[in-house]
């Protein structure tokens, strides 16, 4: 797989105006191909929060423009044209609506193209508002639906926070926060199936660094926040569910005592297994994967992965034979996964996929 390259200049350049577009392709257009869980009760306005949503398509003409309104101006989204997702386009979304030029001088014939929402539910809600095509253009019929469907249920790590960072940087820069290259999109690449990833950065099961756990967030159309919307979870349906959450409980719980009275062994089992009880609930005949990693929540010695294997085991006691445990290896380094601990991550998930799915 070719790494991709992030050049933030080039979102200087979605600002500026590379050409003069001259057809509106509507957001409601039926030949846009959407991804992930969009709010679609305005259907000319469409709510994208989640990372790794996404819009696809086909299009013949010289240029490209996306527009989008935005409402904290905090998200980074990936543009790739015509497949080469080693040279992407980053568009840093401003506040507000603005209209980003994303190429010019294109050949004449067809072209394709891949929107990708690189940030996550706290850098705040965008409204697509549409695309703009040369003079001339027109939008072309949709790229085939991949018939595969995998969904992961995670923290910061299934997010890709400070994956594009350097090793010896800092964690918490926005623009190095890319779902695309973490595990779960490498891995869904890999199985070639479509992804939806429920996630959010220093989320748990027990308890989180903001005042809303997993348990409360799951089941949310919009990733904004703790909020009342409702994901319709009959309208997509996974192949296989991986979920990796813990992470947060060790630090918070085992480290730093702020769960109070705090939950014992048997308590810590128990929440996990009503998480993924609820799951299994929703997607019955789903094959789901319990994992966990790779940072220390998985170090030698740590208890956390036992709590997992003891969940899952009881399960599978009671007849649950479709579920599994996967865990990642800690790899020493003391930040969240960088793109080469994000590559082997997914190579190791990818692999126990195949293997039980006959993918």
């Amino acid at each position: 797989m070719k790494r991709l390259t992030t050049t933030f200049a080039l979102a200087a350049l979605l600002h500026a105006g590379l050409a003069c577009a001259g057809v509106a392709v509507a957001p409601d257009d039926k030949n846009l191909s959407y991804t992930g869980r969009i709010d679609f009760s305005k259907p000319d306005a469409p709510v994208i929060t989640w990372p790794n949503t996404t819009i696809a398509g086909n299009f013949t003409g010289t240029s490209l423009a996306v527009t989008l309104d935005d409402e904290k101006g905090k998200n980074y989204f990936n543009v790739f044209l015509d497949g080469d997702t080693a040279s992407p386009l980053i568009i840093e979304a401003g506040q507000g609506t603005k209209k980003y030029d994303v190429a010019a001088g294109l050949a004449p014939g067809k072209h394709s193209f891949l929107i990708t929402k690189r940030t996550e539910g706290e850098e705040g809600a965008t409204v697509f508002r549409g695309l703009e095509l040369a003079d001339g253009g027109q939008m072309l019929a949709p790229p085939a639906r991949l018939k595969r469907h995998i969904e992961f249920f995670g923290d910061s790590i299934t997010s890709g926070m400070g994956d594009e960072a350097p090793m010896n940087g800092r964690d918490d820069v926005v623009r190095d926060k890319n779902s695309y290259l973490s595990y779960a999109g490498i891995t869904a690449r890999s199985l070639n199936a479509e992804l939806h990833q429920t996630s959010q950065s220093g989320i748990g099961i027990m308890i989180s660094w903001f005042p809303f756990t997993m348990p409360d967030f799951y089941d949310q159309l919009s990733a904004v926040g703790n909020n009342d919307t409702h994901w319709d979870f009959a309208s997509w349906t996974p192949d296989v569910v991986v979920i990796n959450l813990l992470q947060n409980d060790s630090w918070l719980i085992g480290e730093h005592h702020k769960l109070q009275p705090e939950p014992n062994d048997a308590q810590r089992v128990a929440a996990y297994e009503t998480f993924a009880k609820r799951i299994r609930q929703l997607y019955p005949h789903a094959y789901i994967v319990c994992a966990l990693g790779s940072m220390d929540a998985t170090r030698p010695g740590s208890v956390w992965p036992g709590y997992i294997k003891s969940a899952v085991e009881d399960m599978r006691k009671n007849g649950d034979a479709r579920i599994d445990t996967v865990f990642f290896p800690f790899t020493g380094y003391g930040q969240h996964p960088r793109l080469k601990h994000q590559r082997n991550n997914a190579e190791i998930l990818t692999a126990f996929i195949r293997k039980k799915m006959g993918w």
